[in-house]
C-alpha cells in the first residue's frame, strides 16, 4: 500500500536529469577549431615539450568534439529528422571518425581538421533547419 501511495502519478522521460533542451553544434565546432589551431601551432614549433603538450591537448579537444556530436546525434535528432535528412547517419559517422583516431586524434594533418569542420558545418545547417521547423 505504501509503495502505491509513493508511486509517481506522472512519468516523464528526458535525455538527462534536467531536460534543458539546449543544443547547439557550435560546441563541436569550437572544439574542432581548437584542434585545427593546435595542429597549426604544432607544425610551426620544433620544441619537443611544446609538441608533446600540444598533442595531449589536441586529443582532449578531439574527444570533446566527439562528445558534443554524440549528444546532438543521440539526444537532439529524432526519427522524423532522419526521415527528412537521410544523410544524417553518414554525416555523424564521418564527423565522429574524423574527430577520432582516424582523424583529428590520430594525426596533425590540418586537412583532416578542415574536413571535420566541413562535416560539422553540414550538421549545423541541418540542425538549424530542424530548429526552425
Amino acid at each position: 500500500m505504501l509503495a502505491r501511495l509513493l508511486r509517481p502519478r506522472h512519468v516523464a522521460s528526458a535525455h538527462c536529469d534536467l531536460p534543458c533542451g539546449v543544443y547547439d553544434p557550435a560546441q563541436a565546432r569550437i572544439e574542432a577549431e581548437s584542434v585545427k589551431a593546435i595542429m597549426e601551432k604544432y607544425a610551426a614549433n620544433e620544441d619537443p615539450v611544446f609538441r608533446s603538450r600540444a598533442l595531449t591537448i589536441k586529443e582532449e579537444r578531439a574527444e570533446l568534439v566527439k562528445h558534443h556530436l554524440w549528444v546532438l546525434w543521440t539526444d537532439y535528432f529524432k526519427p522524423p529528422h532522419l526521415e527528412a535528412y537521410p544523410q544524417l547517419h553518414q554525416l555523424f559517422w564521418d564527423a565522429t571518425k574524423l574527430a577520432g583516431a582516424a582523424g583529428a586524434k590520430g594525426t596533425v594533418d590540418v586537412g583532416k581538421a578542415d574536413e571535420l569542420l566541413g562535416k560539422i558545418e553540414e550538421i549545423s545547417k541541418i540542425f538549424w533547419e530542424t530548429k526552425a521547423a
